[in-house]
C-alpha cells in the first residue's frame, strides 16, 4: 500500500485485520474496555465519601486524609505518559491486562489495611495501575474497531464511562459506606478487575508490537515533571481554614522543579530518536485543541463534584448515598449525550457538537452559581446538573476523535494517554484555583459578621457559588479554544489508512 498523509497532517493507523475487521465479539470487547475506563475513573472518587469513616478507623489526620485522595492522583497523572508508551512498545492488550491485575492487587491490600501508610501506599500503587490501564483502554479502541460508525459507537460507550464514572463513584461510594463498609470500596475492585483481565485476552485483538526503545531521560523528566506539578497543585489550594498554601516552601520548590524537568522534557524530545511523546502530535492544531479542550472539560467535571457533594452535605445536610443519588439525572444525560454525540460525529462533524456541548457546559455551571442555602434540589440543581451532563457528553466525543484521528497506529497509546492527562492535569490545576477561590469566599464572609467566625451555611453557599461562577468561566474558555483551534472535518473521520512511520 503507498505511503500518503491524512488531511490532519499525521499518518493515520494501518489496514490491520484487526481494525479493519474489528473484533470477533465487538460487544463484549467494548464492554471489557468501557468496564476497566469506568473502574479507574471511578477509583478517584468513589473514597471521597468513604473518608470519614477511613479516618475514624485508622486515625488519619488532617493531611493523611487528603493524601488518601492525591496520592492516588499523583501517580496516575504523573504516569500516564510512560503508561501510554508502554503499550505502544510493549502491546497494548498486554499493558491493559498488567495494569488491571496491579489495580486489583493494589485495591485488595488497601483494603486491609490498618495504617495511614499502608493505605497511602496502597493508593499510590492503584495509581500506577489505572496509568498503565486507562491509556491503553483507549488506545485499544483504535485497535479493534475502524474508523467511522464503529469507532464512533466505542468512543460514545468510552466517553459515556469517562464521565458518569465520577456519579457512579460517589453512589457505590456512599452505599458500600452505609451499607457494607469503607473497606469495600477498595474490595469492589478486585472481582471486577480480574473477571476483565480474564476476558481481554479472549475478546480484544492485540495490534502488533512496534520497534523502539524506552525514552529514559524523557521517562524521568516527563513523569517527574508531571508529578511534581500534581504535587504542588495538590498541596497548594486554600483550605477549608481559609488557610492559603500557595506560598509555603513545598509548593514553591514542586513548581520549580516542574517549570525545569518539564522544560527538559521539551528539549529531550525535540532531540530523541524514540521520544516518550512525539512532538509531531502536537504540531496539529486540531489535536491540541482537543487536548486543551479535555483539560477544560476536566476541571469542568471536578468543580462540579467538588463543590456540589460538600455542598449538599455540608449545606443541605444529605448523607453521602443521597449525595450520591442525587448526580443520577447527571448521569443519565451524559449517557444519552454521549450516544447522541457519538451518532452525529459522521454526520456534522466534530466541530459543531464541541461548540453546543461547551456551550451547553457554560450555561449548566453558570446556572449552577445561582444555588443557595434555600434552593432545593428540583428548583436549584436538577437542571443545571442535566444541562452540564449534556454539555460534557457532547465535548467527550468528538473530541476523543479528533485528538485520535490520523494519528499514526504505532503513536495511539501516547496519543491517548495525552488524553488522560489533559483531563487529569487540567482537572487537578482548575480545581487548585477554584478551590482557592471558594474557600477564600468562605473565609471572607465568616470574617465580615462574627469575632470568631465558623463558616455557616450561608457562608459555606455563597463560596460554593463563586466557585462555580469560576468554574462556568473555564467552561466559557473551552468554548474560546473550540472556536480558534478545531477546523477538523466530518470527511476527516471517514477513516482513511495508512502505514505508521518507520522508529
Amino acid at each position: 500500500m503507498s505511503e500518503q498523509r491524512s488531511k490532519t497532517g499525521v499518518a493515520a493507523p494501518p489496514d490491520n485485520a484487526a481494525a479493519a475487521e474489528g473484533p470477533r465479539r465487538p460487544g463484549l470487547a467494548l464492554a471489557v474496555i468501557a468496564t476497566a475506563q469506568l473502574m479507574v475513573v471511578l477509583d478517584a472518587t468513589i473514597v471521597n465519601v468513604a473518608l470519614p469513616h477511613v479516618q475514624q478507623a485508622l486515625g488519619l489526620s488532617g493531611s493523611g486524609l487528603q493524601w488518601v485522595v492525591n496520592a492516588y492522583s499523583l501517580t496516575f497523572g504523573g504516569l500516564l505518559l510512560l503508561g501510554g508508551r508502554a503499550g505502544d512498545l510493549l502491546g497494548r492488550r498486554k499493558m491493559f491486562i498488567a495494569g488491571l491485575l496491579l489495580f486489583s492487587a493494589a485495591s485488595l491490600l488497601g483494603g486491609f489495611a490498618t495504617t495511614q501508610e499502608w493505605l497511602l501506599a496502597a493508593r499510590a500503587v492503584q495509581g500506577v495501575g489505572a496509568a498503565i490501564t486507562a491509556p491503553a483502554a483507549l488506545s485499544l479502541i483504535t485497535t479493534n474497531f475502524p474508523e467511522g460508525p464503529q469507532r464512533n459507537k466505542a468512543m460514545g460507550v468510552y466517553a459515556s464511562m469517562s464521565v458518569a464514572g465520577g456519579a457512579v463513584g460517589l453512589l457505590a461510594g456512599g452505599a458500600l459506606t452505609s451499607y457494607v463498609s469503607w473497606r469495600w470500596v477498595l474490595f469492589v475492585n478486585v472481582p471486577i478487575g480480574l473477571a476483565v483481565a480474564l476476558a481481554a485476552p479472549r475478546v480484544l485483538a492485540e495490534a502488533s508490537r512496534h520497534r523502539g526503545r524506552f525514552d529514559l531521560p524523557g521517562a524521568i523528566t516527563g513523569t517527574g515533571g508531571i508529578a511534581a506539578l500534581v504535587y504542588g497543585l495538590s498541596s497548594a489550594a486554600t483550605t477549608q481554614d481559609g488557610v492559603s498554601h500557595w506560598g509555603d516552601a513545598k509548593v514553591i520548590v514542586s513548581f520549580v522543579a516542574a517549570v525545569v524537568l518539564l522544560v527538559a522534557f521539551v528539549v529531550i524530545e525535540t532531540r530523541s530518536l524514540h521520544a516518550l511523546l512525539p512532538l509531531r502530535l502536537l504540531r496539529n492544531r486540531n489535536r491540541t485543541g482537543a487536548y486543551l479542550i479535555f483539560a477544560g472539560a476536566g476541571t469542568g467535571i471536578f468543580g462540579m463534584f467538588f463543590f456540589l457533594t460538600l455542598f449538599m452535605q455540608s449545606v443541605w445536610g444529605y448523607s453521602a448515598l443521597k449525595s450520591g443519588v442525587s448526580y443520577m439525572p447527571f448521569t443519565v444525560a451524559t449517557l444519552v449525550s454521549s450516544a447522541t454525540a457519538a451518532q452525529l460525529v459522521p454526520r456534522v462533524g466534530p466541530r459543531p457538537l464541541l461548540l453546543i456541548g461547551s456551550a451547553s457546559s457554560t450555561g449548566g455551571l453558570f446556572w449552577l452559581s445561582r444555588i443557595s442555602e434555600h434552593s432545593t434540589y428540583a428548583g436549584g440543581l436538577l437542571g443545571p446538573t442535566m444541562l452540564t451532563g449534556v454539555g460534557i457528553g457532547m465535548v467527550f466525543v468528538p473530541a476523543s476523535l479528533t485528538a485520535l484521528s490520523g494519528v499514526a497506529e504505532a503513536d495511539s497509546g501516547v496519543a491517548s494517554s495525552l488524553l488522560n492527562t489533559g483531563q487529569q492535569v487540567g482537572g487537578a490545576t482548575g480545581l487548585a484555583v477554584l478551590g482557592t477561590i471558594a474557600w477564600t469566599t468562605v473565609a471572607d464572609q465568616a470574617q465580615t459578621h462574627a469575632a470568631h467566625p465558623v463558616p455557616g451555611a450561608h457562608d459555606l453557599a455563597t463560596g460554593f457559588s463563586r466557585g462555580l461562577l469560576a468554574d462556568s468561566g473555564i467552561a466559557l474558555l473551552t468554548f474560546v479554544i473550540t472556536l480558534a483551534t478545531i477546523r477538523l472535518k466530518r470527511a476527516d473521520l471517514a477513516g482513511s489508512t495508512q502505514p505508521a512511520p518507520a522508529p
